[in-house]
């Protein structure tokens, strides 16, 4: 059984007469990737807040690594790294003075703070980099100095904050592929971000909050299970007529059947057969198929049923 490194039980936090967590519950577990999903004022970057002690809260409890958090956890907080969505670092100083002052915040002698600079440095691949200065950075290198910074002591916690925001392509992946590093290293990430193909790619499960409550919780493939819309298949093919329209309607997963056009469009629950069976019974009857396609739901359609609301960045 995995150990838990985030234990908060019935958070409550309220701006005068704003709640803005409403009895809010969260585990997160030794060696995961938790996606914490949810609209703008839904209560994220406030439980973030809350968990490392940087906000008071009116009720509930916080446990991190099995002890209470508090302002004055030093123990606990050199164990934790945080990557902000906003780029905090010094201008006045270099890629390597910024890193190295960030890991001395943690670690104070000299030899080792050296070599978990160097390591973080190759590991975000600023090699080359060392002595500019972040204005001379582009966005996706300043994102992986901001990497570095909040990684360097090795932390065995870290909290991503739209680490990917308004980067490139290339660097995106670049980051994407260095948090799974830092998972299979061992540590445990908590990662917000409003790009939900991010979080079907890395996380091993995610929490939806809406109001201040988790309103759902599992893994991707659970998530898109607690929806109506689990599969659209889209058949091109000629003549199909009401009888096999009507077989294909009696099937246990179907919700719609629709043909137009020389278009059949189905609508199905969630199966592994929902494409084979209906080819099955296309093809006994006669018609030959010309295109197929299945398109499955995603984290965004799941999203939208829940909430009723895009997720747009904070």
């Amino acid at each position: 059984m995995s150990k838990q490194v985030i234990k908060v039980d019935n958070l409550v936090k309220r701006y005068k007469e704003l709640i803005a967590l409403d009895h809010f519950s969260m585990e997160v577990n030794e060696g995961e990737v938790l996606g914490l999903l949810g609209p703008n004022g839904s209560g994220k970057s406030t439980t973030i807040n809350c968990i490392l002690s940087l906000l008071e809260f009116d009720g509930g409890d916080i446990e991190v690594f099995g002890k209470e958090m508090t302002p004055k956890s030093y123990d606990l907080k050199r164990l934790i790294g945080v990557v902000p969505q906003e780029v905090a670092v010094y201008d006045e100083f270099t890629v390597y003075e910024n890193v190295d002052f960030f890991c001395g915040l943690y670690v104070k002698n000299k030899d080792e703070r050296k070599k978990l600079v160097k390591e973080a440095i190759e590991f975000v691949a600023l090699q080359d980099f060392v002595k500019f200065r972040p204005k001379k950075l582009s966005g996706g290198l300043l994102r992986r100095l901001n990497i570095a910074c909040g990684i360097a002591h090795k932390p065995k916690l870290i909290f991503f904050d739209e680490p990917t925001v308004a980067v490139d392509p290339q660097s995106r992946n670049n980051i994407l592929e260095g948090i799974l590093k830092l998972r299979d290293g061992g540590a445990t990430i908590v990662y917000t971000s409003h790009y939900m193909e991010e979080i079907e790619q890395i996380c091993d499960r995610v929490i939806i909050m809406d109001k201040g409550q988790a309103i759902a919780s599992g893994t991707v493939d659970e998530l898109k299970g607690m929806i109506k819309k689990s599969e659209l298949i889209r058949i091109e093919v000629h003549g199909v007529d009401e009888q096999t329209l009507n077989k294909i309607n009696e099937f246990k997963n179907i919700y719609t059947v629709n043909y137009e056009d020389d278009v059949l469009k189905v609508e199905a629950g969630s199966g592994k057969h929902n494409v084979i069976d209906i080819i099955n019974i296309l093809q006994e009857n006669g018609f030959k198929l010309r295109k197929i396609f299945s398109e499955q739901p995603t984290l965004n359609d799941v999203f939208l049923e829940l909430t009723g609301k895009e997720l747009r960045d904070d």
